[in-house]
C-alpha cells in the first residue's frame, strides 16, 4: 500500500468508503472534503476499494454494482477532488483492525481530518465506526467529522441500495433523482449478430456487465454518446425471441447516425421504457413494431 503522492505540509481531509454510484450522498461528502482541504491548505482524498468489500467478505450476499470500476473513475475524475485511492480490498485488508487502517492513512496520507458519513464502517468486522473513530481521533490528533445524510424531497433518503431497489423496479426516474444523474453504462462497442442491418434497424451492441445493477429487461428510450458525437435512440435489452435468440444483449439503435462505432467507448443513458420483450410472428411484423418504437422513442427524447 505504498503510494508516493505529492502531498501538502499541512497534510490530508479524508474520506473512505465503497462509493458505489457515487450518488449524491457521496458527492455532499466528497463536497465536503474538498472545501474543507482548500479551507487548510489540505489535499482532499477519496479511499475507495475495488472489488466491492463484500464481494471478498461475503460473495453471495455482495450486491449488484451501480457503477462498474470504469464509470466510478470518470465520475469521480469530474469530482473536486485531488485524489483517488483505490486499494486491492482483500483478505490482507480486510484483516486490518480500525487502528492499524488508521495508521496506514496517517503514516502514508498525512491524514488530519477524517470525514464519514454517520452509517460508515471500515476496518475489520466494519467495527471502526463513528465512535471508535472519534476515539482514535482524540489519541492520534486527528479531526473526525460526519456528514449527515442526504434527503431528496422527492427520493428520501438517499442511499445504494435505495437506488438498487429503484433500478430494479424500473424507476428510472426515482434512481435519476438519487443519482444525480440518468442510470448509464460506459462499455466498448463489440460486433453484434447484425441481424438489425437486415430488417434496416442497424444497431450498436455492447457486452452484459456481469456484476452491474439493471433495469428489468425490455425496450427503451436512450441517449447514446461517443467521443465526438451524441444521439438519442432505442435500446433492446434482453432476448430476442423472434429470431430465436434467448441470450440477453444490450444492443440501441441510434437514430440519424450511420457510421461505425466498433470499439469505441459508448455511455449508454436510459430514459424511459417503452415496452416488454415479446416476440412476433413475422420480421414483418418486428419491423412494424421497431417502427412503433421508434416513434414512442423520438416521442419521449423530444425528437
Amino acid at each position: 500500500m505504498t503510494i508516493p503522492l505529492p502531498l501538502p505540509e499541512a497534510g490530508t481531509v479524508v474520506t473512505v468508503g465503497s462509493f458505489d454510484g457515487v450518488h449524491l450522498g457521496h458527492v455532499a461528502v466528497l463536497r465536503e472534503i474538498a472545501t474543507r482541504a482548500r479551507t487548510a491548505g489540505r489535499a482532499s482524498v477519496l479511499v475507495t476499494f475495488e472489488p466491492h468489500p463484500m464481494e471478498v467478505v461475503n460473495p453471495s450476499a455482495a450486491p449488484l454494482l451501480l457503477t462498474t470500476p470504469v464509470e466510478r473513475r470518470e465520475i469521480l475524475a469530474q469530482s473536486e477532488l485531488d485524489y483517488a485511492i483505490i486499494l486491492r480490498f482483500d483478505d490482507q485488508l480486510r484483516a486490518l483492525s480500525p487502528e492499524e487502517f488508521v495508521h496506514y492513512l496517517r503514516g502514508r496520507l498525512g491524514l488530519q481530518e477524517l470525514v464519514i458519513g454517520e452509517d460508515h464502517g471500515f476496518g475489520r468486522g466494519r467495527s471502526g465506526d463513528v465512535t471508535m473513530l472519534s476515539v482514535l481521533g482524540a489519541r492520534f490528533g486527528f479531526a473526525v467529522d460526519v456528514v449527515p445524510p442526504v434527503s431528496d424531497p422527492v427520493a428520501g433518503i438517499v442511499s445504494s441500495s435505495r437506488i438498487r431497489t429503484a433500478i430494479a423496479h424500473g424507476d428510472l426516474g426515482l434512481a435519476r433523482r438519487m443519482l444525480g444523474r440518468p442510470f448509464a453504462l460506459s462499455a466498448v462497442v463489440v460486433p453484434g449478430a447484425r441481424r438489425g442491418r437486415t430488417i434496416g434497424v442497424p444497431t450498436v451492441n455492447v457486452p452484459v456487465p456481469p456484476r452491474k445493477a439493471l433495469p428489468p429487461d425490455g425496450v427503451y428510450a436512450v441517449w447514446v454518446e461517443w467521443p465526438g458525437g451524441r444521439s438519442g435512440g432505442m435500446l433492446n435489452q434482453g432476448p430476442r425471441p423472434t429470431v430465436g435468440d434467448l441470450a440477453r444483449t444490450i444492443e440501441a439503435h441510434l437514430f440519424d447516425f450511420d457510421g461505425d462505432l466498433y470499439g469505441a467507448w459508448v455511455r449508454i443513458e436510459w430514459v424511459e421504457r417503452i415496452r416488454d420483450i415479446r416476440r412476433f410472428d413475422s420480421l414483418d411484423a418486428l419491423r412494424s413494431q421497431l417502427s412503433d418504437d421508434a416513434g414512442a422513442a423520438r416521442r419521449i427524447l423530444g425528437l
